[in-house]
């Protein structure tokens, strides 16, 4: 019975991954904005929510969380003083500089120190740990500030929608000997080349309208496709053009990772249970929260941003223990198997 609603999912994901990718290909921007305000608060309350029910997935005590919240909150301080547009006394101004100056650093120190939480359990040793990956996040952001800048962006952005969960899907399958849910990681996997791929004429479609640009320009989400297509050589003449060939190819695949991600997370509630954790309190508060959420977003976008960064960094930083032991459970299945069938 579990294995036929495993499949039954895991056929379900995959018309989701070519839904997704249908509607990205025509309306990319549209979705995007969508999908990252409708669908998005909706998959942080209840994740953050699971993942409490599951301590975080940390080996050690639960209390490491307040590391991952004090970073958010650290992190979601300067947009909101320049969307408020307060004026800060200058030794107040000159503390929120810096700390914007090494976000990509907290970010770094977060992951890696979520990593250790699978190897050291007592509090004195990753209280140690913390404090060198700091160091070493904060001296490297000095020396190797280009590299990090691109890791900043593409760790809580491309790296957590589209290859964490590929690979989420990729051990729940090696797990459960799932053959539909190895076609469907396999589909996740080339979809980038058919968005690569895809003839001109096809792409050109997914031109937006003007007033859509305006919201999405105005947004910060164009840094992620500026980097993108600095990585795929796409800058023309030292420029990245947004609605060009390139440009509209990389906010196809933005537009399908992100809603994919969101469509693969309400999907799973038979099979990781997360509906299970939701007492009847819990949903009337997220509904508040999300109904809230909506409204902001309805008022104006940025708006919308700037009051559910917290909540989206928060959720970002919560998930790393996830992702970490999603990782190591991957290669442990991986170099099991292949021993296994080595002998």
């Amino acid at each position: 019975m579990k294995k036929k609603i495993k499949n039954n999912i895991d056929l379900i994901n995959i018309a989701f991954m070519i839904l997704s990718l249908i509607v990205a290909i025509f309306i990319p921007f549209k979705l995007f904005l969508f999908s990252y305000a409708v669908l998005g608060p909706l998959h942080y309350l209840t994740e953050i929510n699971w993942l409490r029910e599951k301590k975080y997935f940390m080996l050690a005590d639960r209390k490491h969380t307040i590391i991952f919240i004090v970073i958010a909150i650290l992190v979601s301080i300067s947009p909101s003083i320049r969307y408020l547009d307060l004026q800060l006394a200058p030794s107040i101004q000159s503390i929120l500089v810096i700390i914007s100056r090494y976000n990509s650093a907290f970010l770094i120190s977060s992951f890696l120190f979520a990593i250790g939480l699978l190897f050291y359990k007592k509090t004195r040793t990753l209280l140690i740990l913390l404090v060198v990956v700091s160091l070493i996040s904060f001296i490297s952001t000095n020396y190797l500030h280009s590299t990090f800048i691109y890791v900043s962006i593409f760790l809580p952005t491309l790296i957590h929608v589209y290859l964490f969960t590929l690979m989420f899907v990729l051990f729940g399958s090696i797990k459960s000997k799932s053959k539909i849910g190895i076609s469907s990681v396999i589909v996740l996997a080339i979809i980038p080349f058919v968005i690569w791929y895809l003839p001109i004429e096809i792409v050109q479609i997914a031109k937006p309208s003007s007033e859509l640009l305006n919201i999405f320009v105005n947004s910060s989400f164009v840094n992620l496709n500026i980097m993108l297509a600095k990585v795929f050589k796409g800058l023309e003449n030292g420029r990245f053009v947004l609605l060009s060939e390139i440009g509209l190819r990389i906010q196809i695949f933005i537009a399908f990772a992100y809603t994919y991600h969101y469509l693969n997370w309400l999907s799973k509630t038979s099979v990781i249970g997360w509906g299970k954790t939701l007492s009847k309190q819990k949903v009337i508060w997220m509904l508040v929260i999300y109904a809230f959420s909506l409204g902001l977003y309805f008022y104006d976008y940025k708006t919308g941003l700037t009051g559910l960064f917290f909540l989206s960094y928060l959720h970002v930083l919560l998930e790393f223990p996830l992702n970490a032991f999603t990782v190591k459970g991957l290669i442990s299945e991986v170099i099991g198997n292949f021993k296994k069938n080595s002998f």
